[in-house]
C-alpha cells in the first residue's frame, strides 16, 4: 500500500458525512445488491465506511470474525428473538446442506448475510426452504439448526 493509497482511502471516509443521502445511496448501490432496512445516515455511513476499508484492506479474517460476532452476541444489551441466534450467527461462506427428494441442495450463507441457492439470492432460509419444498417452513429446522434436524414440518 502506498501514501497515496492510503491518502486516497482516507479522502473517501473523511467525505462520506459531507455527502447528500441520494449521493449516499448512490454510493450504496455501487457496494451492495440491496437497500438495508436501517435508513439513519449514521447507520449507512458506517456500513459504507467499513465496505470502503474492506475492499481497500481486505476483510477481516473468519476467527475475527467469529469472536466478534460472539462477543457482541453475548455483551449485547439488546436481546435477539429467541431461537434466531443459530440463523444469525452463520458466517458468510458457510454451507448448509440439504437432501430434498431425492436431490441434494447446498445453501450458501453470501457477505451480505444472504442465502444463495442454485443461482438465487433469498432473504431468510425460510425462502430457500421454501423454494426447494414448495411449502412453508421453518428454515433452520429446515436445514438441521434447531431441534427437529428438517425430519418433520
Amino acid at each position: 500500500m502506498t501514501d497515496t493509497h492510503n491518502g486516497s482511502i482516507s479522502a473517501q471516509l473523511a467525505a462520506l458525512p459531507s455527502l447528500s443521502m441520494t449521493e449516499l445511496w448512490a454510493l450504496w448501490d455501487q457496494h451492495f445488491p440491496r437497500r438495508p432496512s436501517h435508513r439513519n445516515r449514521n447507520y449507512v455511513e458506517s456500513r459504507l465506511a467499513y465496505r470502503i476499508q474492506e475492499l481497500a484492506y481486505g476483510a477481516l479474517p473468519t476467527n475475527i470474525r467469529k469472536m466478534l460476532v460472539e462477543a457482541g452476541t453475548k455483551h449485547s444489551k439488546i436481546k435477539s428473538a429467541a431461537g434466531r441466534s443459530a440463523q444469525t450467527l452463520l458466517m458468510p461462506g458457510t454451507t448448509l446442506i440439504r437432501e430434498w427428494d431425492e436431490r441434494e441442495y447446498r445453501v450458501t450463507v453470501t457477505p451480505d448475510g444472504l442465502y444463495a441457492l442454485d443461482g438465487q439470492v433469498f432473504k431468510s432460509l425460510s425462502a430457500a426452504a421454501r423454494h426447494i419444498t414448495g411449502t412453508r417452513w421453518n428454515g433452520p429446522k429446515f436445514f438441521g439448526l434447531r431441534d427437529g434436524k428438517g425430519n418433520g414440518q
